[in-house]
């Protein structure tokens, strides 16, 4: 994450990775402020066993495409609103308006908790210990969306278009 003020957002990634028992690494490392950090922590990724990278900034929130530009490892960007954020959008569009060659999967503002599920789901495609895992937890969601509905269902609210 591009700063501590991120963590808060960035969380929700790591409990998914946590969730997921998949190893991860969570550290600042700013791409203004320490430009040295960041070339150093993306180039050497790879060799340190990463998979997929998960970078979350706020406002200018250039670490996801220069981080995507130095290493071959998928990126997933997480636009966070910062308190110096134009409502988010300035974090959004330095993640979705990347150019040609140095793509950025880009999550929805403040959504590290879907950049972990894409991770896992990443990770999951040549691990089939973790795509189990993945799938398990998506039946997970699914059956607690299923109870909610049957509650709804038991309270007189619910829509029977399934019986």
């Amino acid at each position: 994450m591009g700063s501590d003020s991120d963590l808060t957002v960035m969380k929700g990634a790591a409990d998914i990775m946590e969730e997921l028992s998949i190893p991860f690494e969570l550290t600042v490392v700013s791409a203004h402020r320490t430009p040295l950090r960041m070339v150093q922590y993306a180039t050497r990724a790879a060799e340190r066993g990463l998979k997929v990278i998960i970078a979350g900034a706020g406002g200018a929130a250039h670490l996801p495409g220069m981080i995507a530009s130095l290493t071959t490892l998928p990126v997933i960007g997480v636009p966070v609103k910062s308190s110096n954020s134009i409502d988010g959008w300035d974090s959004i569009l330095s993640m979705l308006q990347m150019p040609s060659g140095v793509p950025v999967a880009t999550v929805a503002l403040n959504g590290a908790k879907n950049a972990g599920i894409l991770a896992g789901s990443i990770i999951g495609a040549f691990d089939p210990e973790v795509s189990f895992r993945v799938s398990a937890y998506k039946k997970q969601m699914e059956q607690e969306v299923l109870g909610k509905a049957e509650k709804l269902k038991d309270a007189g609210w619910g829509n029977t278009f399934d019986e």
